[in-house]
């Protein structure tokens, strides 16, 4: 009956968040975002807001405000090209296809036969072999994502790199003009009060110059800079202000006349309300006959401090420690990407190199693995500065003392949070983090240490403020001590400060949480040999530990799961020992045992090697079949379905190096059928094994239908299957699986800078632009480790401690 009322209960709460408060639901059932094929690679680094492009080169997907999108394409934001010959003006053009209803005195409307888009993140490519001019332009798009890098990853920047290439017999002068409005194409850009100035900048010997664009909103004011870089044979040239939503005749005009802006002097009138202003920029050079030349140009936005929804605390953002909170950091922000972004692509090629020349890899892979990490900047992520002033008592709470560690990390690193989708909005995710965790502890390692520490000081604090929950109707305190949290907030409330926007389900109950946390701490150590984190994770390991084991209702060494949706699966019943949790618990109990042996905790090695013993022995009595592990125990009618996710623990422990002699949980042959089973079950008999790993296949090959999640394919968890496929030896089977999700999401789908958390095999998809598929990092992990590229086993702590 709880479920019956779930839809009444959910509109009530829905009309009154959306409609009487004017707030985004943290998860908005009634009004989905709506798929567009349009994206292409965002601009912009590590937590400072981003603009996506799209691959036909629009302006299209805006994420400034922290956490909060904006689905808009702003015409006037382009790229025009001019090309003269002997004083002539021979060929005007916006590298845009679209055929607006405004600045109809521009030439739109440009043969996309005649253009080619690449993306391989953080970088992208636009060719445009201009008709019938024999000149080609390549724009490569470039954003500061340097993994290991914790300066020039946060700054919030794009560059753009024009090769002019001259096929003709004759000397050309060639005109890139960059356009772009006053906003963001919402309502806010008519506001009034918003206002743009010439600028140029010259350091050690380089100058720049271009337009600012002062947005001038009462939350979030921001100021936009579009600019170019000045040196020998190059001439940068300005136009301060124009109507963005009028003919712009006069602008084409300034630029078809020679080529260049006219480059009035001094600020431009504020807006009035029901005004949008705009400017464009505008970099020129002459291209000799059959020769080459490069035309740079940036965009950077500098929104230094944000408040959430709430309001309630201002928040500085990650690059303010290295350029300013003064809000004037636009110009400066400017001239670093285009002196430096040489050095940016020398490392993104370092970095990628190996990979994308591993012949061994195909070339899929090397797209998804590159591509899937737009999340880490577009995934409404922010990266924050504690306050200078703050004090470790501030962010430890009452029962956080004992994280010694905590507040230099933070002062250090910063604040890292990420949405769980752009329409799933709670940050921090933590259930669904421990898949996409691979990318941020292998590529931004001190980012994923940083974000436990904000974990574990949620942990072992509580909340105790009554709250109702949507599915059962029954009211719980918001957050129970020593128990991990669902996520750390809503952006459109005060994350960290209030945990636990997800409203579903009381989580405290959950049976995976607590388990996730040990598997990444341990997991962490392994890869970065932090020893300090360790010992400040242990405990709060132990505290959580604690709390699961009252799950374990009969003391067999296994826990139980409860009979509701009680894990990461939150609409997939499921009830007694079951193969994902069950094997979760084992692997977590596994790592506890580690753990105490590193650290020289001989009372809890014994604790937990007990517990081990009869978990195991438990675990393969009630749920393994001879072929693979049952969904779980209940004796229902699904409970012996096939779970594609059924080894992820075996997943956690083979990336950690644990599943060798003598930390082997579960039996190599068990693990190698079950991975054969899903192989031939969920995958190749789903959808002709062209669309990844089903979640649930019946054992008479029909999908299992009991939930709707059941019968969806997770593309996060296909990559963390293929992962733990790689890991025990069934490298084919591997890249087969995870090439059926790459497929069906960037190709049949056109969801390319969107993956969904879901889709079924007849088109239907959920959530769009999720975490979870950052778990394809993972793969990679696994590769390594095949390669002999692991790290080495930590060394166990002398007894005596």
């Amino acid at each position: 009956l709880s479920y019956i009322s779930f839809p009444c209960r959910y509109f009530r709460w829905w009309y009154k968040k959306t409609l009487i408060e004017k707030k985004h639901a943290f998860i908005d059932l009634l009004c989905p975002v709506p798929l567009q094929q349009i994206y292409g690679c965002p601009l912009g680094g590590i937590g400072g807001g981003t603009i996506s492009r799209g691959w036909r080169g629009e302006f299209c997907r805006w994420q400034l405000n922290p956490g909060i999108y904006h689905y808009a394409t702003v015409m006037a934001d382009q790229f025009t090209v001019c090309l003269r010959c002997k004083g002539q003006t021979i060929y005007q053009q916006v590298l845009s296809v679209e055929r607006p209803n405004t600045l109809q005195g521009w030439n739109w409307g440009y043969c996309g036969n005649y253009a080619f888009y690449h993306a391989l993140y953080p970088r992208a490519w636009m060719v445009y072999e201009l008709p019938g001019q024999n000149v080609v332009l390549t724009c490569r798009q470039v954003s500061p994502v340097i993994p290991h890098d914790y300066k020039d990853s946060s700054l919030p920047v794009g560059v753009f790199i024009w090769e002019v290439e001259n096929g003709r017999d004759e000397d050309v002068d060639v005109s890139i003009m960059f356009s772009m409005q006053n906003g963001t194409g919402v309502k806010e850009d008519e506001s009034g009060g918003h206002w743009n100035e010439p600028f140029a900048l010259e350091k050690e010997g380089e100058r720049i110059a271009g337009v600012l664009l002062h947005h001038c909103t009462r939350a979030n004011p921001f100021t936009l800079a579009i600019s170019a870089r000045e040196k020998a044979g190059t001439e940068v040239t300005h136009l301060t202000a124009f109507n963005p939503l009028g003919s712009g005749r006069e602008v084409w005009q300034d630029l078809l006349q020679d080529g260049r802006l006219n480059s009035p002097d001094g600020k431009s009138s504020p807006t009035e309300k029901g005004e949008v202003t705009a400017a464009a920029v505008c970099v020129s050079c002459k291209v000799p006959a059959r020769g080459h030349r490069t035309l740079e140009m940036a965009l950077a936005w500098d929104m230094p401090h944000v408040h959430f929804g709430s309001k309630e605390k201002l928040h500085l953002r990650r690059y303010t420690r290295f350029f300013g909170s003064g809000g004037d950091a636009a110009p400066a922000l400017s001239h670093h990407a285009l002196t430096h972004y040489k050095e940016w692509e020398r490392k993104i090629e370092a970095w990628q190199k190996p990979i994308l020349e591993n012949s061994q890899l195909p070339s899929w892979y090397k797209s998804a693995l590159f591509n899937e990490l737009y999340f880490m900047t577009d995934g409404g992520t922010v990266w924050l500065e504690v306050p200078p002033d703050c004090r470790a008592e501030d962010l430890q709470g009452p029962g956080g003392a004992g994280l010694t560690n905590l507040l230099p990390v933070l002062r250090e690193y910063g604040r890292f949070a990420y949405l769980e989708g752009q329409e799933y909005r709670m940050y921090n995710t933590y259930d669904v983090h421990f898949y996409a965790s691979f990318a941020l502890v292998m590529l931004w390692p001190k980012l994923q240490i940083s974000l436990q520490y904000d974990i574990a000081v949620t942990v072992v604090n509580e909340d105790v403020q009554p709250r109702q929950y949507l599915v059962c109707g029954k009211t719980s305190q918001v957050k129970v001590k020593n128990v991990v949290p669902h996520d750390i907030g809503d952006p459109d409330d005060e994350p960290w400060q209030r945990v636990n926007a997800y409203l579903m389900h009381n989580t405290a109950n959950w049976k995976d949480l607590n388990l996730k946390f040990v598997l990444q701490v341990y997991r962490d150590y392994y890869l970065t040999q932090d020893s300090l984190y360790l010992q400040d994770m242990w405990p709060v390991c132990q505290a959580v530990m604690e709390s699961e084991l009252k799950f374990d209702t009969d003391n067999d060494g296994l826990i139980e799961n409860s009979g509701f949706a009680d894990q990461t699966y939150d609409a997939w019943v499921v009830s007694g020992p079951s193969s994902y949790c069950g094997g979760l618990w084992l692997a977590a109990v596994c790592m506890m045992c580690k753990m105490a042996e590193v650290l020289g905790d001989a009372e809890a090695l014994q604790k937990y090697k007990d517990i081990l013993s009869r978990g195991k022995e438990a675990f393969e009595r009630v749920l393994w079949n001879g072929k693979y592990y049952n969904y779980d125990s209940s004796g229902s009618d699904t409970s012996s379905s096939i779970m594609s996710d059924q080894c992820a623990g075996q997943w956690f422990l083979g990336a950690c190096g644990l599943d060798q002699a003598g930390f082997e949980v579960f039996p190599k042959s068990h693990v190698v059928s079950a991975l054969k089973t899903i192989f031939e079950k969920n995958v190749m008999g789903f959808a002709g094994g062209t669309m990844g790993a089903v979640n649930g296949m019946r054992p008479d090959g029909v999908p299992d239908t009991s939930s709707v999640q059941s019968n969806e394919v997770w593309v996060g968890v296909v990559y963390a299957l293929a992962a733990t496929m790689i890991q025990e030896g069934l490298v084919e089977e591997g890249f087969h699986t995870a090439e059926g999700c790459y497929r069906t999401v960037w190709e049949h789908l056109g969801m390319a800078f969107q993956t969904p958390e879901a889709y079924c095999e007849k088109k239907l998809y959920r959530s769009l632009a999720y975490m979870r598929p950052l778990s394809i990092w993972s793969m990679q992990l696994a590769l390594e480790r095949r390669a002999g590229q692991a790290p080495a086993q930590p060394t166990p702590a002398p007894s005596h401690l």
